[in-house]
């Protein structure tokens, strides 16, 4: 397995990455750090693992948003490929987001 180092809110990070995955995962952090910044930037919170919650949350929750767009009517055709990258896209960032608290998790950094 690959490693990859990442920086998310300025603290670096190593991560595994499967071989192939490694263009996902940059974007499952750039999402993470994006989420974690825009509340810091917001002043309201301060401590880093408080963040990391409100993040972790915010994206689970844009998360369990997406199987609701399955109840809508079926797509066109040509709308239908998308739709079936939308649900492997979600399994495959819950999985990114479980390794990311994992590493988190080993660095002590945000416990």
């Amino acid at each position: 397995m690959k490693q990859l180092e990442v920086q998310i809110m300025g603290q670096s990070y190593l991560l595994g990455c499967p071989e192939g995955g490694e263009a996902q995962l940059r974007e499952a952090v750039e999402r993470v750090d994006l989420a974690m910044c825009k509340i810091r930037d917001a002043n309201k919170v301060k401590a880093r693992d408080r963040i990391a919650v409100l993040a972790a949350l915010n994206l689970a929750f844009d998360l369990g948003q997406q199987p609701e767009a399955a109840e809508a009517p079926a797509p066109a055709p040509a709308e239908a490929e998308p739709t079936a990258h939308s649900a492997h896209d979600a399994e495959r960032a819950a999985q990114l987001l479980q390794r990311l608290d994992q590493a988190l998790a080993r660095d002590n950094h945000l416990l």
